[in-house]
């Protein structure tokens, strides 16, 4: 007989109860069971939605917080540990985001990322060296990301971020105790279609609710102008013909004329944009950019309608 200790019975939560009404997958042909499996997910959306006002209280503290020097930490374990350090790291390349203004942690470190490492999720303490290292302050917005909202190293590290008076947020499926963060996003995704595989329906919803996150303060931030991302950086051949699509967009000029812009500007399509609008050198373009927070719009006005 072992000694381990019994496991918290969790199948009290929604994301680990089996459907009231399950499908039965393995009789299924290949296209009715991919066809079964996406339409699970489509509640996910829904998920997201109703979550929306707390989901914008997190993103106009973040804003806050960013503008303050602060910066965006997620913390989770296994797929949702995963799906935060994804976010975090297209933040950079799309928006021209210094790297280190949001980040990604997940238990086990890095190699968690290939390699599952789901025993680390039971220790409260796993963040607290990350934490540490970051030097997590006030001016800081912690998120911590649990499907089921019970994951200890996630509460652990939003209780550590919360005595450093950093903000917190929790991002589950699941309903959780409000007083573990100040803002607490539950998406609502319910069973899965596989009972506890949350990679399908919480992970959909997950990933949703953490995109609209961090584009929702982008756009905040100022990165970008109407529909368009002004503010990446043109450092390969994909984001060279995107800006330069861009700055045609913006100034109506050819496209051999919007690429000299776009070498004129160092490759930053936002100063390139305000240099040949209203006709200034790069100090002083930079400067008005600088002055109101990198908003285009407020040096510009509003943008032009595409072009046909």
């Amino acid at each position: 007989m072992s000694d381990m200790p019994s496991p918290p019975d969790r199948g009290h939560l929604p994301t680990e109860r089996r459907p009231s009404d399950p499908t039965h997958l393995d009789p299924l042909d290949t296209s009715r069971l991919v066809r079964g499996l996406i339409g699970a997910q489509r509640p996910a959306v829904d998920a997201v939605a109703e979550a929306s006002p707390q989901l914008a209280a997190l993103v106009d503290d973040t804003i806050a917080s960013i503008r303050r020097g602060g910066r965006l930490i997620y913390l989770g374990a296994g797929t949702s540990g995963r799906l935060g350090v994804l976010d975090a790291s297209e933040c950079p390349p799309t928006f021209s985001l210094p790297h280190g203004v949001v980040v990604g942690l997940i238990a086990g470190g890095d190699a968690a990322l290939r390699k599952s490492s789901e025993a680390k999720e039971d220790h409260p303490e796993a963040f607290t060296d990350d934490l540490n290292k970051l030097g997590v302050a006030e001016r800081d917005v912690v998120v911590g990301i649990t499907a089921g909202g019970t994951t200890p190293c996630v509460h652990g590290g939003l209780a550590l971020a919360a005595g450093r008076g950093a903000v917190t947020g929790i991002v589950a499926c699941a309903p959780v105790e409000p007083w573990r963060a100040r803002h607490v996003v539950v998406l609502n995704t319910g069973p899965e279609p596989i009972t506890g595989s949350t990679r399908l329906k919480a992970g959909t919803a997950t990933k949703l609710a953490l995109n609209t996150l961090t584009t929702a303060v982008m756009v905040g931030l100022g990165k970008t102008y109407g529909d368009l991302m002004v503010d990446l950086r043109a450092t390969n051949e994909k984001l060279r013909d995107r800006a330069i699509r861009i700055i045609r967009e913006v100034c109506k000029v050819d496209r051999s004329a919007a690429a000299e812009l776009l070498e004129r500007a160092d490759g930053q399509a936002k100063l390139a944009i305000t240099m040949a609008r209203l006709g200034l050198d790069r100090e002083t373009a930079e400067g008005r950019l600088a002055a109101v927070d990198g908003r285009l719009a407020e040096v510009l006005g509003p943008p032009p309608r595409p072009s046909r």
